[in-house]
């Protein structure tokens, strides 16, 4: 953690929330402080979908929707992120619009000087295509990792129309660059139809286990939790949360929504359930505002954010507290 006393956000008693710095919850931006541990960066690309874009405007419909938030106190993981270690936001990752293959280049670029032993990264999409450049900047610091994926789909089909990276290819390719922890990976939430139904045993040949939204309405959320934890075990994760994991009806607003989705509630109780895993990396995506209404799923992405930016300041703090420990016990 950085050694300087944190610079938190604006104070909303002096600025109301819908006033004031345009950055995710009114953190400071990267410039304004001396150093960090956490940064928020936002990458608007959406040149991978292959049905409704828009999510190019998701990263700033998100620190809008951010304004809503009170990012002092977490009650039910029972931490003050932002006033115990230094967030900041990043801005935003140019790339080109046009040309997917040098994007998912300059993002890798761009994000991997941001990515440190002691500094991690949240990324809001943008398509999911922009999980494979960070992924592929996360190994270069930590090397291979778990993957808990949350979504309505595999995202580990070969390719559309040629193409090989996709917002629905890019797992596949990050299984085949060696970028995954073999048979440490876990999808969440995937539900309505394929391709083929061999996708399903192609999946698990890329070392996928998948936990259905129908398996949930018959083991419930504490047991899928268990079995998350169970699969990940002390593994460094990468976290990517595709926000069409939700059902429609709490989240309109992306690109390729399915029925009979994750309730809110139902992902928030999945996330705070994984405390103390050891995530080193997270992205939420899929966030398409011009689909939205009255900015729930903007809402919903913020809120996730958030509870992914505790995950990873609670898992901080107990690895500090056990640090002297180790020292004492190999002394």
């Amino acid at each position: 953690m950085s050694n300087h006393q944190p610079i938190g956000p604006v104070d909303a008693t002096q600025v109301p929330r819908f006033a004031g710095l345009g950055t995710f919850a009114r953190i400071p931006q990267l410039d304004r402080v001396p150093d960090y541990d956490i940064a928020i960066v936002g990458v608007p690309f959406d040149g991978g979908t292959s049905f409704r874009p828009g999510a190019r405007f998701g990263p700033a419909a998100v620190r809008e929707a951010s304004r809503l938030l009170r990012p002092g106190y977490h009650p039910e993981l029972d931490v003050e992120p932002v006033n115990e270690v230094q967030v900041v936001d990043a801005g935003d990752i140019a790339c080109t619009p046009y040309d997917i293959g040098r994007a998912v280049k300059e993002i890798k670029e761009q994000a991997r000087p941001l990515i440190a032993r002691d500094k991690k990264l949240i990324t809001i999409g943008g398509d999911h295509t922009i999980a494979l450049p960070m992924l592929q900047a996360v190994n270069e610091v930590h090397g291979p990792v778990a993957l808990l994926h949350f979504d309505a789909h595999l995202d580990t089909w070969d390719t559309y129309f040629d193409q090989p990276i996709t917002h629905g290819t890019i797992f596949r390719r990050a299984f085949e660059e060696g970028l995954l922890v073999e048979d440490k990976s876990m999808h969440v939430g995937i539900r309505g139809p394929v391709y083929d139904r061999n996708d399903f045993l192609r999946d698990h040949d890329f070392g996928f286990q998948i936990i259905r939204c129908s398996d949930l309405d018959v083991i419930g959320v504490p047991a899928a939790i268990e079995r998350v934890k169970q699969r990940l075990g002390d593994t460094p994760v990468y976290v990517s949360i595709d926000i069409d994991v939700l059902d429609p009806s709490y989240a309109p607003g992306t690109g390729t929504p399915e029925m009979g989705g994750l309730h809110s509630r139902e992902l928030l109780a999945l996330l705070r359930g994984l405390n103390g895993i050891n995530i080193v990396g997270a992205d939420v995506v899929e966030v398409a505002p011009a689909y939205d209404h009255a900015d729930i799923t903007s809402v919903a992405a913020a809120t996730v954010v958030f509870d992914l930016l505790a995950l990873m300041v609670n898992r901080g703090k107990a690895t500090a507290a056990e640090e002297p420990a180790l020292e004492a016990a190999t002394a």
